[in-house]
Order: structure tokens, then C-alpha cells, then sequence
């Protein structure tokens, strides 16, 4: 997790604040590489958003004479250099010249934390702030959000849950997403007995890929179901209009709450023989 950074794609490097691939390919450079490194990283975060998982390719060549790093050796490294940060690499693998991170992902698994019991930031334990979003001080209806969640499933143009950007023209709103389940959470806080009145809940989704801002406008929208303020049936609505301007105003959920959790690839493209990187 890098909550301080922003985001987690290249920053200027005359901001104060910089995004996490910054900081990856700082770490890289102190490993004295001959080639000039671009790391290439498989799902964008929003500032705000927090990634328990990510993934990211690089090609990186040593001084002649040298081996290459074993994968062992680069993670070691590039987690010693990146000490002062809250960010970590926790595995590495040699892969095919032609692999993508990104465009080789199989899936990605985002999730969202809820909390009831509370309706403010600074009502949440210590260790929960800016972690999950305090939706209300009332229970929320997770029956009626669970029927709204199935309307999500499939492959749907999502062209109403996604945010307008620079590459919108550029991207296919047509998503299909394999998995939308609400189920009970829990507080990472070790202070439970204290706040025994806050119930958690995850919202989890999973799809090979989303649009900008997809999550948050899609547990905002399911949120707003569990709240009464949203009926199953808009859900369906909002899917059958196809314009991002109908989306309702003030719903979408705010960063603090989403995790980037998993990204999936087939087993074959991590497995590349000594020979070959010889």
C-alpha cells in the first residue's frame, strides 16, 4: 500500500507528492542498469486508492560480465531502496521479452470497504481512517444491494459508470464483469472493543479491466441501493442509458475505501527457463 503517493503512475518529478512508479524506477536506477528502465505498470490507482496487490514489468540489463539479477536478488534490492516508502515488491519473475503486464492480465480484483455505525472519518478507529468510507449510522440493506449487484454482472456498456477523461473516445465502454458479491467485512483495527457498534462490508469486482472509475461509481450506486435512495431497477436503468452525464450527482463512493487487490495471469507466462534469459 502507498496511501502518501499519487497515485500510482509516473508524476513530474517537481511535484511534491509522486506516484509510486516514481519511486520503483528510483529504486532501479540505484541498481546501476546499462539500459534506460521504463517500468510498466498492469492497473492504474487513483490518489486516495490503495493497491494490496500490483504488478509491473520491466527489462533491465546488467554491466557486461555481470549475470542477470535472480529474482531473489531483485526483490531483496529493490525493497532495500525503497525502505523509507510504504511500498513493497513481494515477487519477481523472469518472463518472455513480449510479455505485458497489463495487456497479459487475465483479471483484476478490486474491493471496496464499507462501515456502518458511523457517519464521519474522524468517527472511525485510528488505524481505519482513510481506509474504508463510513456510509451511514444505520445499518445498510445488504439483501436489497446484493440484488442490485447481480444486475452488474456480465457484459454490459458501462458507459453510465465510468468518469469522462482524455482517453474516454479511445476506450471501449463494453466491460464484462465476472464477479459482484457484498459479503460481511472486518476492521483491521486492533482496538475492536471499542467500536463493537461499526459493521463492516466488502464489496468485491472482478473483470480483466475497468473504466475510469468504474468501482467507485458502481459502489456508490449499490450503496445507494442499501440506503433506500436507489431502488434494483435504476441499476438496470442506469445501464440502459449509456451516457456517464446520467449518472446521479453526489453518489459516486470517494477513494479512501478501494483496494486494487488481485491481478491474475496464466501460470505459463510466469515460467520462463533459465536458457531463455541466458
Amino acid at each position: 500500500m502507498a496511501a502518501k503517493a499519487r497515485g500510482v503512475m509516473k508524476s513530474p518529478s517537481d511535484q511534491t507528492i509522486l506516484g509510486v512508479q516514481n519511486y520503483l524506477e528510483n529504486a532501479v536506477q540505484k541498481l546501476r542498469p546499462v539500459n534506460e528502465v521504463n517500468i510498466a505498470i498492469s492497473s492504474r490507482t487513483d490518489s486516495g486508492v490503495h493497491a494490496l496487490c500490483n504488478s509491473a514489468h520491466l527489462d533491465i540489463q546488467r554491466k557486461e560480465g555481470k549475470p542477470p539479477f535472480s529474482a531473489e536478488l531483485l526483490v531483496n534490492a529493490l525493497n532495500f531502496h525503497l525502505k523509507p516508502e510504504p511500498i513493497s515488491v513481494i515477487k519477481a519473475f523472469h518472463v518472455a521479452d513480449n510479455f505485458s503486464a497489463r495487456f497479459r492480465a487475465l483479471s483484476r480484483t478490486y474491493v471496496y470497504r464499507l462501515v456502518t455505525g458511523c457517519w464521519h472519518h474522524s468517527q472511525l478507529p485510528v488505524f481505519e481512517r482513510n481506509l474504508c468510507w463510513p456510509v451511514s449510522n444505520t445499518p445498510l440493506n445488504t439483501d436489497i444491494m446484493k440484488e442490485a449487484a447481480q444486475i452488474l454482472l456480465g457484459t454490459h456498456d458501462f458507459s453510465t459508470f465510468r468518469s469522462l477523461n482524455s482517453e474516454t473516445p479511445f476506450k471501449s465502454p463494453l466491460k464484462t464483469l465476472l464477479q459482484v458479491d457484498v459479503t460481511p467485512g472486518f476492521s483491521i483495527s486492533l482496538q475492536q472493543n471499542f467500536h463493537s457498534h461499526l459493521k463492516f462490508w466488502e464489496l468485491t469486482f472482478r473483470s480483466r479491466s475497468f473504466l475510469y472509475k468504474q468501482v467507485r461509481r458502481m459502489t456508490g450506486a449499490l450503496v445507494a441501493v442499501g440506503q433506500g435512495r436507489l431502488m434494483p431497477q435504476h441499476i438496470a436503468d442506469l445501464l440502459e442509458m449509456r451516457d456517464s452525464m446520467a449518472y446521479p450527482q453526489n453518489i459516486i463512493a470517494p477513494p479512501d475505501g478501494l483496494f486494487l487487490k488481485n491481478v491474475e495471469y496464466d501460470t505459463k507466462d510466469l515460467e520462463v527457463e533459465e536458457s531463455v534469459i541466458q
